[in-house]
């Protein structure tokens, strides 16, 4: 299968354009607020937004040496590790938990920025087509 063939790569699925729209309006205003924390807060709070932008494709690194295979797919041992990383409850629950917790605002800026820019994240590629795999490693 080349890249060109239809189901080769997550991006070329079709996803209706207001979902789009809307996955997009909320992974700028996420990442922009990211940034704004990082800025205002400084400290910790920059290296944990970059943190929090990498750590969804880390699981790639599961899939390094794993051998040839066809494109758009991957390794399925990465599988499960990248749908865990790219699902948007996790960073939700730790911002409302965040946001909620009992302590001086500085001490939650970096864990909070880092759940800012992880949502961001997962919004940018729902917005480019990248969701969640199958257990065999093809885009659902």
């Amino acid at each position: 299968m080349t890249s060109s063939e239809p189901g080769s790569g997550a991006a070329e699925r079709p996803v209706a354009w207001p979902a789009r729209l809307a996955w997009a309006a909320l992974g700028a205003f996420l990442l922009f607020w990211a940034v704004f924390e990082a800025v205002k807060h400084g400290g910790w709070t920059i290296p944990m937004a970059v943190l929090g932008v990498l750590v969804p494709d880390l699981s790639f690194l599961l899939g390094a040496g794993s051998g040839p295979r066809e494109p758009g797919r991957m390794p399925a041992r990465m599988v499960g590790v990248y749908n865990l990383l790219h699902r948007p409850l996790i960073p939700v629950v730790a911002l409302v938990a965040l946001s909620f917790a009992p302590t001086a605002n500085t001490t939650i800026a970096a864990p909070f920025t880092f759940a800012l820019a992880w949502l961001g994240h997962i919004c940018v590629d729902r917005v480019l087509g990248y969701g969640l795999r199958a257990p065999d490693g093809r885009p659902r």
